[in-house]
């Protein structure tokens, strides 16, 4: 087992690995976006995880297979790890094969809340759920005219959910960290896309769990949101490749930056390969960058424009 370093998840008392796995790639041959697996390969990769002392798997209702899987394979480990999945999310085949490309629409209505959670439990084959996080980041208006949270507690004073989060995103990441009522944020970050630097600080600062999902800069352009650069792009332009150290890759780079945020406790990070794993494990194991190449590598992307955004200011 490898000594990979924990992190407090805010005030939850968990103490959680600074690298957690994602578990979307586990999804399978479904509807939509199709991951495939070769018979056995889910388990292997699933124990290899707890088997290198990763303590925190996520997951999600609409990541297909994904949660029949980690039930399957490693419900019988269920004391070694810290279990994270969504609410609101779709699950019947119809809405999933007919929907249009993007986001799957949500419904975070009290029944279909504690629908989700019940079938999750199902699922995971175990009797609680550490951690449920609204998916999608609804609006404000979305939560407060469903009754959400009011849906979560009650799960929670059942047992059935030990703590309440929200997958997040700008802008109504500022309305969500202002209810105070979310024990965790699930934040997109990474070198390249910095966007909510600031949010995770704060979040940070009001003793609440950060975890981070594409730690390793995946992704690029989007027409919605058109600040969002590609990652070469990115690298390119801020002559990061010129900080590598030796036999240092890129993508050890990027999440070693994203480790060196004193807000971030846990990073996810998805495969479907054990060799990739290995991988990631040697990376944060390394820990996080010298504090100067830190520094300048976060000069460098200031320089470009590749800096968060703040919160808005008050109308």
């Amino acid at each position: 087992m490898n000594d990979i370093a924990k992190r407090p998840l805010g005030h939850t008392g968990l103490e959680v690995t600074v690298l957690g796995y994602g578990a979307m790639e586990l999804r399978g041959a479904g509807p939509r976006n199709p991951r495939p697996l070769p018979d056995g390969e889910a388990g292997r990769v699933l124990n290899a995880v707890l088997d290198a002392g990763i303590n925190f798997i996520d997951t999600s209702i609409d990541y297909g297979q994904s949660e029949e899987l980690i039930g399957q394979h490693i419900s019988n480990r269920r004391h070694e790890y810290f279990l994270a999945t969504k609410a609101g999310c779709p699950w019947d085949a119809a809405t999933l094969a007919g929907a249009p490309p993007g986001p799957l629409p949500h419904d975070f209505s009290p029944a279909h809340v504690r629908a989700g959670v019940e079938r999750s439990l199902r699922l995971l084959k175990t009797d609680h759920i550490d951690l449920v996080q609204l998916h999608m980041s609804p609006a404000l208006a979305t939560i407060q005219a469903e009754g959400t949270l009011g849906a979560l507690t009650s799960l929670r004073d059942q047992g059935k959910i030990r703590f309440i989060g929200s997958s997040s995103t700008i802008p109504n990441i500022w309305d969500h960290l202002d209810l105070g009522v979310f024990e965790t944020f699930q934040i997109p970050y990474s070198t390249l896309e910095r966007d909510h630097e600031e949010a995770i600080a704060e979040a940070h600062s009001k003793g609440v769990g950060v975890i981070v999902r594409g730690g390793v800069a995946k992704g690029g352009p989007r027409p919605d949101r058109p600040r969002q650069r590609n990652f070469w792009d990115v690298w390119d332009e801020a002559k990061l490749g010129q900080l590598l150290g030796p036999d240092q890759s890129p993508v050890e780079f990027v999440l070693r930056y994203t480790l060196g945020h004193a807000g971030v406790s846990t990073i996810i990070v998805g495969t479907a390969s054990v060799d990739h794993l290995r991988g990631n494990i040697a990376h944060a194991l390394a820990g996080p960058l010298p504090a100067d190449v830190y520094l300048e590598a976060t000069q460098r992307l200031d320089a470009i424009g590749a800096s968060p955004f703040g919160r808005p200011a008050a109308a």
